[in-house]
């Protein structure tokens, strides 16, 4: 096989939140040496949030936890005990990144400010990724991912199909703090870059409110200029822009443009109603969007949903299907480009799990280990890598340390 794109690069991942997982999973994907800590008393919360196999809880067997942690070894340190802080620095001496997720007032006692680990480790990278960040007056904020979420922005702008006047919403899962990761990633990667030339590292400080708040695309102008939310169903300035039922599933319409709504309307055999004065061009049918709607409707519940789009694409009309996640699993699209792949895991079977989103040339991307049971590394990393002896392993798992 090829080399790995970070064939060679150590990472230690500490935290509870998904973002310092997913991080992590970015890097080991690519090839880099990861390693998790966990609590050895409970583990990673992610092990207990599921979904799991059968509906029936088992820390090994968490989707969630399975999904981000594949290429990663594992080991456990109380990180709380002054022995566990020691071992951490075992691994940190030859590590080119820490990533953290911990809040602030959580990291200080388990030894991950980078106050403390500057001195010692000068050219390690170490990114902590937090809600609000490590400064500013909610630094120090309890925050959950409807918290984030909303404070970035992302709820008030969200909407879903055939809702009129709803309430902010937030997206299924753990998009923000997968935004964090992503935001944390990529500044890793630069950062890594000018250690080449500087052989410093630095610490990398990511905001999760604002990695949300920077991927809201135009709504930055939109509320300046028509002080309009951007996308918030029944506020778009253009229709029809929405989503429509067909009789097996969603689609969404799209007719931003004069000669797109003239073949939508040829598509819908030039009734009548189009011929209005209230439906003339798209700031009268904007403005009439609530009469505008049911006659779209109407025509399109008797379509399939692949019917439509075809029909629409034919006439260069932009309609998008909605997909769902069974749509996705059974996609010839995807299965061509071998997105989805397997993977076995030792006490949670054989699984299925999204692949990247993109492919190297040369370094492929690939799952070369599933997720690791619970301090199932302690022995590889701690004893035959950094030469803690085996009694010694012992007494500290006896103690609770490891």
């Amino acid at each position: 096989m090829p080399d790995r794109a970070l064939e060679g690069l150590r990472v230690v991942e500490c935290g509870d939140g998904a973002a310092a997982s997913y991080a992590g999973k970015l890097l080991a994907d690519l090839g880099a040496d990861v390693v998790k800590v966990e609590d050895p008393r409970t583990g990673h919360p992610a092990r207990y949030r599921g979904p799991f196999p059968g509906g029936q809880p088992d820390p090994e067997k968490s989707g969630l936890f399975l999904y981000l942690n594949c290429n990663k070894q594992g080991v456990t340190l109380n990180l709380l005990d002054p022995q566990g802080r020691e071992l951490l620095d075992r691994l940190l001496t030859s590590a080119d990144v820490l990533l953290s997720d911990y809040r602030p007032r959580d990291a200080e006692p388990r030894g991950l400010t980078y106050d403390r680990l500057q001195p010692d480790f000068p050219s390690l990278v170490a990114a902590s990724i937090t809600p609000f960040g490590l400064t500013g007056p909610h630094r120090d904020y309890t925050a959950h991912e409807l918290t984030a979420l909303s404070a970035g922005g992302w709820t008030w702008i969200n909407g879903a199909p055939g809702e009129i006047g709803m309430p902010p919403l937030k997206p299924f899962g753990l998009q923000a703090s997968y935004q964090g990761a992503l935001a944390a990633a990529n500044a890793v990667m630069g950062a890594l870059l000018w250690r080449e030339s500087s052989g410093r590292g630095q610490l990398i400080d990511v905001s999760i409110q604002e990695a949300i708040a920077s991927i809201l695309e135009l709504t930055y102008v939109f509320w300046p200029y028509m002080h309009l939310p951007a996308v918030r169903y029944g506020q778009r300035p253009v229709a029809p822009v929405n989503f429509f039922e067909c009789k097996d599933g969603w689609i969404f319409v799209f007719c931003l443009e004069e000669a797109q709504w003239q073949s939508f309307v040829d598509l819908m055999g030039n009734p009548e109603w189009a011929t209005w004065e209230v439906f003339a061009n798209r700031f009268t049918r904007t403005a009439n969007v609530d009469a505008l709607e049911p006659l779209i409707q109407e025509f399109i519940k008797d379509w399939t949903v692949d019917d439509l789009y075809r029909a629409a694409q034919a006439r260069r009309v932009p309609f998008a299907p909605v997909s769902t996640i069974a749509d996705l699993l059974d996609s010839p699209h995807l299965k061509a480009r071998g997105f989805f792949v397997e993977v076995a895991h030792p006490q949670a079977g054989k699984l299925t799990y999204p692949g990247a989103p993109y492919k190297h040339g040369v370094t492929p991307w690939e799952v070369r280990s599933p997720a690791p049971t619970l301090g199932q590394h302690n022995q590889t990393v701690l004893c035959d890598r950094f030469g803690l002896p085996a009694d010694e392993l012992r007494s500290l798992q006896e103690a609770g340390v490891v």
